[in-house]
């Protein structure tokens, strides 16, 4: 079994623990709600940790393997979008996961698209209130919406 197939099992069964040594130490993940990347192993692994919490009915629907530029420094590594459905506080999500390799076959870069905006929008309170919960992120300011 490959590290996409590994990963694709670690996230359909919600086991956080075998998703660890799928990525690398400096693995970057882009969200479709946070401009900047999360970076590193141990802040990817607690983003997983919201999102295997957040995402009802997750599961993936197909695959396409190829090669891509990385955002990171635009070289070009193996690649693959994994798509996937899942509902999230009652809104309906259609995605895809675009995942990037390293040599060693572990996760370097990992970025998700989401549609439509309403599910965006649905994704980005859940994983808030999911990193606010943990810890991991500040809680945001009455009235400060917009800024």
């Amino acid at each position: 079994m490959n590290a996409a197939d590994r990963f694709r099992a670690a996230v359909e069964s919600r086991d956080l623990a075998a998703l660890e040594d799928l990525f690398t130490q400096d693995v970057r993940l882009y969200s479709p709600v946070k401009f900047t990347p999360f970076e590193g192993r141990p802040m990817v692994l607690a983003l997983f940790g919201v999102l295997l919490r957040t995402f009802e009915d997750f599961r993936y629907v197909g695959r396409y393997a190829g090669s891509a530029e990385t955002s990171a420094d635009g070289s070009e590594s193996p690649s693959e979008i994994l798509l996937f459905r899942a509902m999230v506080n009652g809104k309906a999500i259609h995605g895809i996961d675009l995942v990037h390799y390293a040599e060693d076959g572990r996760i370097k870069e990992f970025t998700v698209m989401v549609r439509p905006q309403s599910a965006v929008h649905a994704l980005g309170e859940a994983v808030l209130a999911g990193l606010v919960a943990d810890g991991l992120a500040p809680a945001p300011v009455s009235g400060a919406a917009g800024r």
